[in-house]
């Protein structure tokens, strides 16, 4: 059939009653569509099957993981798809209705003859391998490790390519003094281990720990114990080798342990970065409790959190379904005033929220960057899918932030004393200043802000519960 991308570009736009954003470009060779739009590839009938099965964001990422569907050649990765965001928020693209009314008028029986004509229909094809298939209990434990498994244990040397040599999978600090995102994820780490106001001899649990990349940090350069836990197998393989490399073997342990079965407390410090949204709104009074019970009076709990923006009254929430079949299954985001009440009614004082939405989204470029520097060792390394989803899912993230769509926060909370003492400075500039050099503790890394060499510093009256 000649000029397929013609006939579909008509058929769509009659439908629609308006301009497609995109050029199209059809398995046969044909283009159709506006000369500056950006360029999208149908490589087979099977990128249409996907589409009409699927209509929306999960047909696309369908398509798109499994190469049915390609961006055009140089197209920018953003460009794409900030216009494909735009093109489903306008409401005769959101209010489309394929298995209803919309197909039986003039405008759908000509589409479907066009898709017809075309041989995209058919069955629904199978659904690429990189889709999670979650089964059980949500939130059970067996069913959390499945969901964590996914995401995260597909390969420390992928994580390496994408990460860099920090293999911090959270959102970098940038200071006006860091020069790259190595400079920025340290930052980050000591902007962490300085709200926590650790200090040589306390004892630190970092929840979620991933690679290990915090409590390393911490017993450098401060002096601490640590604790980290995660219910990824690769994640706590790689993380016990960089401890026993580090020489710290004696001040840090990493163990392969649910939040939920902690159980040694207390300790003086929790940090909780990037895994809160695994918990899900259901198990979040169970976590926040957890957390509260495991430290000691006084001891603080520093809280890193995505957040998405709160539902308007009478809109029911919904999740994105490509980032819970690929990305993060059964993740939860909550509006981060449902988060610091949380917290407060699980115990804690909450003395500090700082939000850190646009770091995240200078993060998730350099990340993307990395990818596609590297393309072909990531698809040697996990797979073309696999690394589709990441780029995918990466620059779809980042727009997000920048766009105020989703943000994050870190929550700095207290469990005060009896006498409801919380242990804190008085002012947020003296509890985040850095470790005295008086403590014995070196000045960690590069200057990326902080108190002068030999200034003093009040951590408040703490004392270790070791």
């Amino acid at each position: 059939m000649a000029q397929i991308a013609s006939q579909l570009v008509e058929a769509v736009e009659g439908l629609l009653g308006s301009r497609l954003p995109f050029r199209l470009q059809a398995w046969d060779g044909s283009t159709a569509g506006a000369a500056d739009a950006p360029l999208l590839v149908l490589r087979n009938r099977r990128a249409l099957r996907r589409l009409l099965w699927s209509p929306g964001e999960l047909g696309l990422a369908r398509a798109y993981v499994s190469g049915d569907l390609e961006l055009g050649p140089g197209e920018d990765i953003y460009a794409v798809l900030a216009e494909a965001a735009h093109f489903t928020e306008r409401p005769e693209v959101r209010d489309l209705h394929l298995g209803g009314g919309d197909l039986t008028g003039p405008a759908g029986r000509r589409a479907l003859a066009v898709l017809a004509k075309a041989g995209a229909l058919g069955p629904n094809p199978a659904l690429p391998p990189e889709e999670a298939r979650q089964q059980g209990r949500l939130h059970s434990r067996t069913r959390d490790r499945a969901a964590i498994s996914h995401h995260y244990d597909v390969g420390n040397e992928f994580y390496r390519l994408v990460l860099g040599p920090s293999m911090v999978y959270s959102c970098a600090y940038w200071t006006p003094e860091g020069k790259s995102l190595e400079d920025a994820q340290f930052a980050k780490l000591d902007l962490i281990c300085r709200k926590l106001g650790l200090r040589p001899g306390m004892r630190l649990l970092d929840v979620g720990c991933g690679w290990g990349s915090l409590v390393l940090h911490a017993a450098e350069h401060y002096g601490v114990s640590a604790v980290g836990v995660s219910i990824s197998a690769e994640q706590v393989a790689l993380a016990r080798e960089r401890v026993a490399a580090a020489g710290l073997a004696d001040r840090v342990e990493i163990r392969l342990q649910d939040y939920r079965e902690i159980p040694d407390g207390p300790y003086d410090a929790i940090s909780s970065v990037g895994m809160a949204e695994h918990v899900g709104s259901a198990q979040y009074r169970v976590y926040a409790e957890g957390l509260y019970d495991l430290l000691v009076p006084g001891g603080r709990l520093l809280n890193h959190q995505i957040a998405r923006r709160p539902d308007r009254p009478g809109v029911p929430h919904t999740t994105s379904p490509f980032i819970n079949r690929y990305v993060f299954p059964d993740g939860e985001l909550s509006p981060v005033g449902s988060t610091v009440s949380a917290l407060e009614e699980a115990g804690f004082e909450v003395r500090d929220v700082e939000s850190l939405r646009e770091h995240y989204a200078l993060t998730l470029r350099e990340w993307v960057a990395n990818l596609e520097a590297d393309w072909a060792q990531a698809v040697r390394l996990a797979g073309r899918g696999r690394a589709r989803v990441w780029r995918l899912y990466m620059a779809a993230s980042a727009l997000a932030f920048e766009e105020n769509r989703i943000g994050i926060n870190q929550v700095l909370a207290v469990r005060t004393a009896v006498s409801g003492a919380s242990g804190l400075p008085a002012t947020r500039e003296q509890w985040l200043r850095r470790q005295s050099t008086e403590a014995g503790i070196p000045e960690p890394g590069p200057a990326i802000g902080g108190p002068k060499e030999g200034q003093g510093i009040d951590l408040g009256d703490r004392p270790s519960v070791r």
